[in-house]
C-alpha cells in the first residue's frame, strides 16, 4: 500500500489534488462553524448553485471557470446578505437563486452542448466533483493556494470579531463593532471558499463540506476554539482520506469525501451520546 502511495505521489495531478483538497477543506471547516451557529448554512447551497451557473457560462465562453465564477459568486453573496436582514426574505432569496441558478446552468450546458464533447461528464464533474480535482493545472493550484491562504489569514486576524459577531450580533453592535461589515466579510470569504471547494466535492455537495465537520466537532467540544480546531482537523483528515480512497478504489472524489465526513459525524454523534450517558 505504501509503495503504491509513493508511486501515485510522483504524479503532479495527485499532489495538486491533495494540496487544493487540504486547503479547501481547512477553509470550509473554519467558516463552517460560524455559518452553522449563525444559521447561514443554506447560503452555501445557494452560492454553490450560482458558482455552477457561472462555471457553465465560463465553459461556453472558453474562459477559465475560476476567473468568472469567483467574482460572480462574491457579488451574489453580498447581494444575498443585504437582502437577508429579514429572515423570511433571506430564505426566499436563497431558495430562488439556488433553484434558478441550477436550472440555468444545466440549460446553458444543453443549449451549447456542441462546445463540449461530453455533456453528461461535464455536468457530473461540476455537480459532484468527480474528476475536476484530478485535472487541476499548476496555475489553478497557485491561485487556489493564494486564495486559501488569504482566507485563513483573514479568519485568524479577525478571529475575535468573528467570534463576537457569531454569538451576539446585537451586543457587538452596541459595543461599537461594525457587525454588518464583518457579516459582509464572512459572506465574501464564504463565496471564495465555495468556489475553491467546487473542485473538491462539486456544487451539490459543498454544504456537506461546510456543515459536517462543524456538527461533528460540536458533539465533542463546547468551546468555540475547541470546535474550530477539531472541525479543521476532521475536515482535513476526511478530505485526505477521501481523495486517497478515491484514487485507490477508483470512486468519485466528492462523494467519497462526503461519505468520510458522514462516517466521522456518526462516530462523533455516538461518542457525544455516550458522554451524555456517563454524565447523567
Amino acid at each position: 500500500m505504501l509503495e503504491k502511495l509513493q508511486m501515485y505521489l510522483e504524479y503532479d495531478f495527485v499532489r495538486y489534488a491533495l494540496t487544493v483538497g487540504v486547503l479547501s477543506a481547512l477553509c470550509a471547516a473554519l467558516l463552517g462553524v460560524s455559518l452553522v451557529l449563525k444559521r447561514y448554512s443554506m447560503i452555501g447551497d445557494g452560492l454553490s448553485r450560482v458558482a455552477f451557473a457561472a462555471t457553465t457560462v465560463a465553459m461556453v465562453l472558453s474562459v477559465a471557470p475560476l476567473y468568472l465564477s469567483l467574482p460572480v459568486t462574491v457579488l451574489v453573496a453580498v447581494l444575498l446578505l443585504r437582502n437577508g436582514n429579514k429572515k423570511t426574505a433571506g430564505d426566499s432569496a436563497v431558495a430562488l437563486i439556488s433553484v434558478s441558478s441550477l436550472a440555468l446552468g444545466y440549460l446553458i450546458l444543453n443549449l451549447f452542448a456542441s462546445k463540449s464533447s461530453n455533456l453528461s461528464g461535464d455536468v457530473c464533474s461540476i455537480l459532484f466533483g468527480s474528476t475536476s480535482i484530478l485535472t487541476l493545472k499548476k496555475s489553478d493550484v497557485r491561485l487556489c493556494t493564494v486564495l486559501a491562504v488569504a482566507v485563513i489569514l483573514i479568519f485568524v486576524f479577525f478571529y475575535n470579531r468573528i467570534f463576537a459577531v457569531t454569538f451576539d450580533g446585537d451586543f457587538s453592535t452596541a459595543t461599537g463593532t461594525k457587525t454588518s461589515a464583518y457579516n459582509m466579510l464572512l459572506a465574501v470569504i464564504t463565496a471564495v471558499v465555495i468556489v475553491l471547494a467546487m473542485n473538491l466535492v462539486g456544487a451539490l455537495l459543498i454544504s456537506a463540506l461546510i456543515i459536517f465537520p462543524a456538527l461533528s466537532s460540536m458533539r465533542l467540544f463546547k468551546s468555540f476554539k475547541g470546535v474550530i480546531i477539531s472541525s479543521a482537523v476532521i475536515s482535513v483528515v476526511c478530505a485526505l482520506s477521501g481523495i486517497l480512497i478515491a484514487i485507490f478504489a477508483d470512486t468519485p472524489v466528492g462523494s467519497t469525501i462526503v461519505a468520510a465526513d458522514l462516517a466521522v459525524f456518526i462516530i462523533c454523534n455516538i461518542i457525544g451520546l455516550m458522554k451524555k450517558g456517563k454524565v447523567s
